[in-house]
């Protein structure tokens, strides 16, 4: 499961940034997820809009909006002193006769205003091409008996590596892969990395060394990030406020359920075909989520102005065109703050800390299970592979009944008394629903522990993975949406350091799952992990019930909330001036009519 991720731009040096009105602005922080229509990409406003944009967002997903928003100069050296923004204001010299923007909120251009069907096939095909790299990720366990016994691997720990290695690309490549997909768009990125991660898929299939797995493994989940950390961002930009809940619901069926489908999948190959053709499968719908990436055009406003406008001046030879997403920055400080940015926020917010450490060991678990229910299904009850793959159902079942109960949650959120300062919904009352998963995973965790050996019927321990597949995805989902209410223009920082920590634990803990079973019997390793989980359960209701407290103490937090407040009266003189501007413009022509 893999919830979106997320990617950054460092503030730029005030020197650097012009705006066609006498005052100064701060650099706009690409770090929102909960996106809106009325963000300036969108809807072509100037850039100062997306501090109302934020306050109007009421999806309850996370998503990666790429666009600009404010950040607070007192984080600026902190983080980083270079100016490394993707898209930068253009000079005040730039005359406004001559910027390319959308024609109106109708313009055919622009991706919100795509026909509904185009739209709804984008999100299948992105939905599609996630569940293809996520299911990678899972379904090499299915295939283990076979690679090792072709590689003559007697260690039970050592084939588990494969899931490692695969886990820890994902989660390099989305921190590498991110910022690009911002200076040159959605659809090049995810081409050339979709054309990679299938062509790396050949070498594991191939591979006369288990070596040549691991590297080939690691370098192909590299480049499948790319569609893990952008597709959050892609089902945005085509999305308008009426439809984000229903279109994120729709996209997540795929990535929530993609490690699900991976050992459902590969372990009737496996026992028909083989475990090389785990891979060869996996090829086949990676070429063709190719083919659909093919066909859908970019979705990134700033790309889509970017090239109009560049269009626009080689057309008519007039390099006086130009949009406010011309200058672009450079890779190298971007991918710096990227990379640095999460982890300090992590180890600088109690907020990002315990909420890290809380998914992270609930991903570790998850990922550990892919790895322990071959043992209980094949080995304590002698199933074959495409049996032990449909043990899994339970926790899909459990995926899809959240999404499908994603309307109820909404209403559950809104019941809760709204913040006086937005009229909206606290970043708590997302908690809400965490704490009731917060006990569903342990107990479906401890019924699997004690109904999975043979002495019970088979149905017992596949019907406790419901409980425990809907607390994984519902974890997933609002932890990550209380972060991102949280956090703000901060949140693809937040959510970053997020998914480098639960890939960690996620590509570790699996490799402790042969020897944990094999000393402590299926009974106490599982009521292990289920009291570890139920350890952790508290922190999701400490700051159900103290985490408004606790975000009013963070420094980072209130200083973002006085800066969004100064961007907010600005905006506003600025919207008045601007009135005045057209008063008299009207006044002037009835004076010369008349």
């Amino acid at each position: 499961m893999a919830p979106p991720s997320e990617h950054d731009h460092a503030p730029l040096n005030p020197k650097e940034i012009h705006i066609e009105t006498s005052e100064k602005t701060p650099r706009e922080s690409t770090d929102q997820h909960v996106a809106d229509e009325k963000s300036p990409a969108s809807r072509g406003t100037t850039s100062i809009d997306s501090v109302e944009s934020r306050d109007n967002s009421d999806s309850i997903h996370t998503c990666d909006d790429n666009e600009n928003h404010y950040e607070p100069a007192e984080f600026h050296d902190v983080l980083s002193k270079k100016a490394t923004g993707v898209s930068v204001a253009t000079n005040a010299t730039s005359d406004p006769a001559f910027e390319i923007d959308w024609e109106d909120a109708e313009d055919q251009e622009n991706p919100k205003n795509w026909p509904m069907w185009y739209r709804a096939s984008i999100i299948f095909f992105i939905s599609w091409s996630t569940m293809t790299v996520v299911m990678y990720s899972s379904s090499f366990t299915s295939g283990i008996p076979g690679l090792s016994r072709d590689f003559n691997i007697n260690s039970p720990t050592i084939p588990v590596l494969g899931v490692t290695t695969y886990l820890i690309g994902l989660a390099c490549g989305s921190v590498v892969l991110a910022p690009l997909s911002e200076m040159y768009g959605r659809r090049p990125i995810y081409l050339i990395s979709m054309a990679l991660f299938a062509i790396l898929i050949i070498p594991v299939g191939l591979a006369q060394n288990f070596a040549a797995v691991l590297i080939t493994r690691f370098f192909g989940a590299f480049f499948g990030s790319a569609m893990i950390g952008n597709a959050p961002g892609s089902v945005n930009d085509i999305v308008t406020e009426e439809y984000r809940a229903l279109a994120f619901s729709i996209w997540s069926i795929g990535p929530m359920n993609g490690p699900v489908i991976g050992p459902l999948v590969g372990g009737f190959v496996f026992q028909y075909l083989g475990w090389r053709w785990t891979n060869w499968v996996v090829l086949i719908s990676s070429g063709a989520s190719f083919i659909m990436i093919a066909l859908c055009k970019e979705t990134y406003a700033p790309a889509i102005l970017r090239k109009k406008a560049a269009k626009q001046r080689k057309e008519t030879g007039n390099e006086r065109y130009w949009s406010r997403y011309d200058e672009k920055a450079a890779f190298w400080p971007l991918l710096k703050v990227n990379l640095s940015r999460p982890f300090i926020l992590t180890f600088t917010e109690p907020i990002c800390l315990f909420w890290d450490l809380y998914i992270a060991v609930v991903y570790g678990i998850l990922y550990l299970c892919f790895v322990a229910y071959p043992i209980v299904f094949s080995e304590l009850r002698g199933w074959s592979p495409g049996f032990v793959g449909l043990s899994y159902c339970g926790i899909g079942v459990g995926s899809l009944i959240v999404i499908a109960l994603e309307p109820a949650i909404r209403r559950l959120i809104k019941s809760h008394t709204p913040d006086p300062a937005t009229g909206r919904p606290t970043p708590e009352s997302m908690v809400s629903v965490v704490c009731i998963a917060a006990l569903c995973i342990p107990a479906g965790e401890l019924i699997f522990a004690w109904t999975c050996t043979p002495d019970v019927h088979w149905i017992v321990p596949i019907i406790a993975g419901i409980p425990f597949g809907m607390g994984n995805c519902t974890v997933f989902i609002y932890s990550s949406s209380y972060l991102v209410h949280s956090y703000g223009i901060y949140a693809a920082s937040a959510l970053a350091g997020n998914a480098v920590f639960r890939s960690i634990l996620g590509a570790t803990l699996p490799l402790g799952a042969p020897k944990m079973y094999e000393t402590l019997g299926p009974h106490w390793a599982g009521t292990l992990l289920g009291l570890l989980e139920l350890a952790l359960a508290p922190i999701p209701f400490v700051f159900y019930r103290y985490g408004h407290r606790i975000r009013e103490r963070s420094g980072l937090i209130r200083k973002m909330r006085e800066d969004l407040e100064r961007a907010e009266m600005k905006r506003r003189r600025r919207e008045g001036r601007r009135e005045e501007k057209g008063v008299e413009v009207r006044d002037k022509e009835v004076e010369v009519e008349a």
